[in-house]
């Protein structure tokens, strides 16, 4: 492992000296005899020196060099507790390796802290912790849920409750099928952080695996659930935060809002709905405004709500829900039409003409519309002649 980080770059494979190396730019190599000849002498001031320097690679390597960025290796100097500075720095290059999927090469760095935490007589229970649950994880990932289960065990004699191994070893009696156990250390962690969204799922979904497994007795075989102290929850609770927990956090937060707003507003509609199909107009007014507050531009809110202002007669509110609606939904055809009846409503007939004008343009096949622009066109017709009759001839 990482045995190429120990090589130089540029370095051969074998012991040989510049006889064993690749001509630049050529793919072959000098071999024994005939290295020194004639041939070679003849490019090397063309190889092998470049503006008057000497190079003492090849052209193409020394180029590589010259343009590669500088490796940033700052992560290894980064904080370890009180680990001594080779073990931290061991123990940062195995996280650094985590985090870029280099699961077998952290697994040994974790190791080798370990072990040298060991031979150094370093008595840290908390180091230690970190360190076997970090290489539990480097376990797990690679599918070795029973050694990942052996570093849990050591991580909790060290400190009983720690949250990580607890949730690791969890998730490797899960992976094994030992359902009870698994189950067992998902309900210790919640008693320790209810926030946990992987506990939380995973105790449902067990739980449904061991209702069909055991029926209805199904928690009398289980291990007992041990009682965290009160104190370890507190000093939990009482954990700075960091930055990246914050943010998994806030991330949770949001969406269990967002799935509490949409259920509310599923629910509010559907009522809405099957008052409106009881004629309870008032209350399902009620719950569509109720609607609305959660979802200010969903446009079917309001020509919904326009339905109920209609058969309360209130029409000016009405033409507003519906123009409400047509600014979300320029060719909405239920809001025209409804608009269309509210205008009706308010005895503006031409305005009511013009929006069932323009719902048949829509769709000519709007019945509906059609039946009520003739009675609108009546009611226009009328009003005009009532209107002619009064007004006083000069």
């Amino acid at each position: 492992m990482g045995n190429t980080q120990d090589k130089p770059p540029g370095s051969g494979g074998g012991g040989g000296g510049r006889s064993q190396q690749t001509t630049a730019g050529s793919g072959t190599r000098n071999r024994g005899e005939g290295g020194v000849g004639k041939p070679q002498a003849q490019r090397a001031p063309e190889k092998r020196f470049t503006n008057g320097t000497r190079r003492e690679n090849s052209t193409v390597g020394g180029q590589e060099e010259q343009g590669s960025p500088a490796v940033d290796t700052s992560y290894l100097d980064a904080p370890a507790g009180a680990l001594p500075p080779h073990l931290a720095r061991m123990k940062n290059e195995g996280n650094h390796l985590f985090k870029h999927g280099q699961f077998g090469d952290a697994l040994e760095k974790y190791t080798q802290s370990i072990d040298g935490c060991a031979e150094a007589g370093i008595d840290s229970p908390g180091d230690l912790c970190i360190l076997y649950s970090n290489r539990a994880a480097c376990y797990l990932k690679d599918g070795n849920s029973t050694n990942c289960i052996q570093d849990c065990n050591k991580a909790l004699e060290l400190q009983p409750y720690s949250l990580k191994p607890l949730l690791r070893r969890a998730m490797a009696y899960e992976s094994l099928e030992r359902y009870r156990k698994a189950y067992v250390d998902y309900k210790t962690i919640l008693q320790i952080d209810t926030s946990v969204q992987a506990a939380n799922d995973s105790v449902h979904r067990i739980t449904k695996m061991l209702i069909e497994q055991d029926g209805p007795g199904w928690r009398e075989n289980l291990p007992e659930i041990p009682v965290v102290p009160l104190s370890v929850q507190q000093q939990h609770r009482d954990k700075p935060v960091s930055a990246e927990v914050a943010q998994a956090r806030a991330a949770r937060a949001t969406q269990d809002e967002a799935r509490r707003k949409e259920a509310r507003f599923t629910l509010l509609k559907r009522e809405g709905n099957d008052l409106v199909k009881t004629g309870q107009y008032q209350e399902a007014l009620e719950k569509y405004s109720e609607c609305l507050t959660l979802k200010p531009d969903e446009c079917s809110l309001y020509t919904n709500r326009a339905i109920c202002l209609l058969k309360l007669s209130r029409f000016a509110e009405a033409k507003q829900d519906c123009d409400s609606a047509l600014q979300l939904e320029p060719s909405n055809k239920k809001a025209f039409y409804r608009r269309a009846l509210a205008h009706k409503g308010l005895q503006d007939y031409l305005s009511a003409s013009s929006d069932l004008q323009e719902v048949l343009q829509l769709d000519p096949k709007v019945r509906e519309a059609e039946q009520e622009l003739e009675v609108v066109t009546g009611m226009l017709r009328q009003s005009l002649m009532d209107s002619t009759a009064n007004t006083p001839r000069v």
